[in-house]
């Protein structure tokens, strides 16, 4: 399976984390999704009253202003169909990275390698995100997506980020220490702002609006409803984390709901495990 990530329009990306040629799914996205996994220990370090987001994928296109907490590695696999301007064709990617750091304290600092082309280990880029508390609830977080990339790639030029998020404190969830919603809003260039060549010949315009953002809802305890505008188009998404005592998440949804770009949507999914090297609770 040949992956088009990230910029064939394919779903599935960050970061997290997820493709596109329109539609920016891409594998960073996935990525920062994986960086959420162990945001449970972030809220038992803190006051009991401040409430986080859940450790359930909160969305799958955008990155999140929440990074990582401690150290411990990462990695995903995640796949596409159909691809946008092509048919019965999919997607696969896959990427695999770590993180260092308390955020409350200093930053996180996170990393990750994206193969985009998963049956021939090649075209490959790398994705970063420093992020940090910043008050009550809120996270912010910077980054670049799509860095490095070799000859191979078909990534478009790096794409560079900054991104708030907020857990709405009157909420909470039915995971102690947690909120029922949660939402992103953020500003980029690259892939939050430039359409595929593709869109620009079906006549949808060259640009995007540059800002992106995300709202996440609680349905049950380790599910949760994610809406996303990526930039480019909408976005929804399931997250779930299904075993208690295991970190392992998966994601589905459906990109590219408009006719902002591309000429489908498309399905999307991804399957992510953090696995930490030192937790301390």
């Amino acid at each position: 399976m040949k992956s088009r990530f990230p910029v064939k329009t394919g779903i599935f990306s960050i970061v997290v984390f997820g493709w596109f040629y329109s539609s920016p799914l891409y594998c960073q996205n996935t990525f920062e999704a994986e960086l959420m996994k162990k945001i449970d220990s972030l809220s038992i370090t803190l006051e009991n009253w401040e409430l986080f987001p859940n450790d359930a994928p909160q969305g799958v296109t955008i990155p999140s202003g929440w990074g990582g907490y401690g150290t411990y590695l990462f990695g995903f696999i995640g796949a596409s169909y159909p691809e946008v301007y092509h048919t019965n064709e999919g997607d696969l990617i896959a990427s695999a990275g770590f993180c260092v750091g308390n955020p409350v304290k200093a930053v996180n600092f996170a990393a990750s390698l994206n193969i985009e082309n998963v049956s021939e280990f090649q075209s490959y880029s790398g994705n970063f995100i420093l992020s940090r508390k910043i008050f009550k609830g809120s996270s912010i977080s910077i980054g670049g997506l799509q860095l490095f990339t070799n000859k191979k790639s078909d990534a478009p030029i790096p794409t560079f980020y900054i991104a708030f998020s907020h857990s709405i404190q009157t909420m909470p969830s039915k995971t102690p220490g947690c909120s029922k919603l949660t939402y992103t809003i953020g500003i980029g260039n690259g892939r939050f702002v430039l359409k595929s060549p593709k869109d620009v010949e079906a006549g949808k315009g060259k640009y995007g609006t540059a800002v992106f953002g995300g709202i996440s809802y609680e349905l049950f305890r380790r599910v949760n409803l994610n809406a996303e505008w990526t930039g480019m188009n909408l976005a929804m998404s399931l997250g779930l984390r299904p075993f208690k005592k295991i970190s392992l998440s998966f994601g589905i949804g459906a990109t590219d709901l408009t006719r902002y770009t591309s000429d489908k949507p498309s399905a999307v999914f991804f399957v992510g495990y953090p696995l930490s090297l030192n937790r301390k609770n």
